[in-house]
């Protein structure tokens, strides 16, 4: 694991290093009009990286006020698209000055807010999730497969109950769960769930975040299977109000790298918390399927899990598998975004997979992200030293026990240390090194 020590071996990312989004804050241009009383209806949208477009997104939020219903980040044009509704064209001339391309919609937060709560009075299904979708300004309501005869016929009713224009229903072909399973990186009573992020408690100690449904299972969680116990549950959510753990290590002089280890001797250091904007790229690492991408397609997720609902997830079409459960969610800027609770699918086939904030769960247990000092943040997967995997460089991928030449498929898998210095490969299909950032996609 990435408490033991730093690596020897880091692949280098990029020149310069990575560069951490939100450093400079984004102002807001004079809400009043121009002294002349011309208004700009004509400016610009600015071209963003999802990290600042969600700051944005924050700011308008509070600008707009009832007129808000929702942003999404638009990865073609790297472009914020904000929904408003209303006829106050003072407020869409703001949004635009701001930097944000705006969209006239029909359904308002509070309208979409209200159809939520319907949904979760009356269509509280296992195997059924729901979440707000900026894009098409409705709720999209997914249902597993095993949701079928008149419990399908119920949420249909509910859906078609909700008004024309409101939410669209579709079927999902895998089994919403949660991605707990026996096996490697860290492990609690024939449990294994995957590190998200080093984190520093309330009380100073080092920590780290994973799964809720991984913190209510096990108490005592170990870097190797069948090992002594490493680290004990501190807070634990599940289900409820999220889906996270605090687990102290029981040695407070550990060292807990801020960075992730995605495999192949390559490491992404982590350099804020932050919120996930819809339509926004984003990497998953878990112990299972190593590291997988895809983009966000929902915020404020409801999950009807078998356990129990779940509230206040991001959902996305990130595949991840059993195993996978706790594991970080972070951007190729260093932004940690989310913590691997469950979904449907797998790396085969893809699927959807639903995600705990971490800037809640950093809020509700009281811990900063990194070792010592907040906006770090740690390794995950329980990554120790990635194994006997040779020097990888910018545009190379990882072979199996020596280096890799520009452009080779990765062989990592069996004989190489993933997690907690366990040996396990890296699924879901080749690796492939980005050049920019040093960052590896699943294909």
């Amino acid at each position: 694991m990435s408490h033991k020590r730093i690596p020897k071996r880091k692949a280098a990312i990029a020149a310069g290093g990575v560069a951490a989004l939100g450093a400079a804050a984004l102002l807001l241009p004079n809400a009043n009009a121009s002294q002349d009383g011309a208004e700009d209806t004509a400016a610009a949208p600015k071209t963003l990286k999802a990290g600042d477009a969600s700051d944005l997104a924050s700011q308008l939020a509070g600008l707009l006020g009832d007129a808000f219903a929702g942003s999404y980040y638009d990865e073609g044009s790297q472009q914020l698209v904000v929904n408003v509704v209303g006829d106050n064209n003072q407020l869409v001339v703001q949004a635009k000055k701001a930097g944000a391309a705006v969209r006239k919609v029909e359904n308002s937060t509070a309208e979409l807010e209200s159809a939520a709560q319907t949904l979760k009075t009356e269509a509280t299904i296992p195997g059924t999730a729901w979440a707000v979708d900026p894009r098409t300004n409705k709720i999209r309501v997914t249902a597993d497969s095993t949701v079928t005869g008149e419990q399908w016929d119920t949420l249909e009713s509910t859906v078609e109950g909700l008004g024309s224009g409101m939410a669209t229903i579709q079927k999902s072909a895998g089994t919403f769960k949660t991605f707990a399973s026996g096996g490697d990186a860290i492990f609690g009573g024939g449990s294994r769930c995957s590190l998200g992020f080093n984190v520093t408690a309330g009380d100073g100690s080092p920590a780290f975040l994973t799964a809720g449904h991984c913190g209510v299972a096990v108490a005592e969680w170990s870097d190797a299977q069948g090992g002594a116990p490493i680290a004990t549950v501190d807070q634990a959510v599940f289900p409820g109000e999220g889906d996270f753990a605090l687990v102290k290590y029981d040695d407070p002089a550990i060292q807990a790298p801020s960075e992730v280890n995605v495999g192949g001797g390559q490491t992404v250091p982590m350099s804020q918390a932050a919120e996930a904007t819809v339509g926004q790229e984003v990497f998953r690492m878990g112990s299972t399927t190593g590291l997988a991408d895809g983009t966000v397609t929902g915020l404020d997720a409801t999950v009807n899990y078998p356990e129990g609902t779940v509230t206040g997830l991001i959902q996305t079409n990130v595949c991840a598998e059993p195993g996978d459960s706790g594991g970080s969610m972070f951007t190729r800027d260093g932004l940690a975004l989310g913590l691997t609770s469950g979904g449907s699918g797998d790396c085969t086939v893809g699927g959807e997979t639903f995600f705990q904030p971490v800037t809640t769960a950093l809020e509700a247990v009281g811990a900063t992200l990194g070792a010592g000092a907040a906006g770090d943040a740690g390794g995950a997967g329980g990554a120790d030293d990635a194994g006997d995997a040779g020097d990888v460089g910018v545009g190379e991928e990882a072979g199996a026990g020596e280096g890799a030449g520009v452009g080779e498929e990765a062989g990592a898998g069996a004989g190489q240390e993933v997690g907690g210095g366990e040996e396990a490969g890296v699924g879901g299909g080749h690796a492939d090194v980005e050049e920019d950032q040093g960052l590896v996609s699943t294909q």
